[in-house]
């Protein structure tokens, strides 16, 4: 008797290519065009060319039960709002035939949410280029600064803005959005014990730190390099799928995911605040706790590695774990990094 050799990776993948295909109808304007798989996390996204005119989109199918079509709405409502208010470069909705700009598609008795996106030209930050990194964060500070003074002046509209909320509870607490890191890979009782005081600790001084209106809003969430594109000397920020309510330092720590442990990190950080800063204030008590906000999302990924199956996840494995037991101990020492 031979196993099945169906990959689980492959059988979704292929399940979103037939929706992103049922969703093409929808654009009218789109009759004649091609679809590429770009990425396949916590939805996937495709590139969409149009062979008439080889004008170039963005299509994102959203995984059922993520977000309902409110939040998806709202996000875009903030999207419209960052584009007329300020210069920072983000990828627009795009409306198809019957004038909507969340397509439901239907697959299997499930709904999906379907969103067509203007495309940017750029390439994400290159991880391996130190020096062209520690340049580029402070123009990524400057954005960050302006994308949360934005939030605060627009702080009376976005109260009734539906988003996730990531705050402790929600990240490492009783209901992870991510799910726990507990159940990440490569956790043994040891690294169990050393992680579960790293979470007390954070724990504490988030409780201490406060959700004052000038720490806490609406915030993109997960600035990591492959949300960002490098253009000449510009960045464009893309992927607001997980902007919801948090710290904004919160967004500084996501521009640091999966490269926590690198030992460039504190020229990153150095670099990030010079830019920062040059927009809007940040006092010295908050920036002792931006280590508090790396371990938090450290350990958030922890639980996504070991949660979420795609080709992120199986690279990086139970090594990204093992490989955060320094950055621990660190923090539990002297609450640095």
């Amino acid at each position: 008797m031979g196993s099945s050799s169906i990959d689980p990776l492959q059988e979704s993948m292929e399940k979103f290519n037939q929706i992103a295909k049922a969703a093409i109808p929808f654009y009218p304007f789109l009759s004649q065009s091609s679809i590429q798989l770009l990425n396949y996390s916590e939805n996937a996204t495709y590139l969409i060319t149009d062979t008439t005119t080889w004008e170039k989109y963005i299509l994102r199918v959203g995984r059922p039960g993520y977000h309902t079509k409110i939040e998806v709405e709202s996000e875009l409502e903030w999207l419209r709002s960052i584009d007329q208010h300020s210069s920072i470069h983000v990828s627009l909705p795009v409306s198809g035939g019957n004038g909507e700009y969340i397509q439901v598609v239907n697959y299997e008795n499930m709904n999906y949410h379907c969103t067509l996106f203007t495309f940017l030209e750029g390439e994400a930050p290159n991880e391996d280029n130190e020096q062209e990194l520690i340049s580029q964060f402070k123009m990524l500070g400057e954005i960050t600064a302006q994308l949360h003074e934005h939030s605060m002046a627009n702080w009376e509209q976005l109260l009734h803005v539906r988003r996730l909320t990531w705050d402790y509870e929600t990240i490492l607490g009783q209901t992870p959005k991510w799910g726990r890191w507990q159940d990440g890979l490569g956790i043994t009782p040891e690294r169990e014990k050393l992680f579960t005081r790293v979470s007390e600790k954070i724990k504490t001084r988030l409780e201490r730190f406060g959700k004052a209106p000038t720490r806490y809003g609406l915030i993109h969430s997960d600035l990591r390099l492959a949300n960002l594109l490098v253009e000449r000397d510009q960045i464009k920020v893309i992927d607001f799928d997980d902007c919801g309510f948090g710290w904004y330092l919160y967004d500084l720590a996501t521009s640091l995911s999966f490269i926590e442990h690198k030992p460039y990190v504190p020229a990153l950080i150095e670099s990030w605040l010079k830019g920062y800063r040059s927009v809007r204030p940040l006092s010295e008590e908050e920036e002792q706790e931006i280590p508090t906000f790396i371990l938090m999302r450290r350990l958030q990924l922890i639980a996504w590695v070991g949660s979420r199956d795609n080709e992120t996840t199986r690279e990086l494995g139970s090594g990204f774990t093992e490989d955060t037991d320094v950055l621990a101990e660190k923090y539990l020492q002297d609450g640095k990094i």
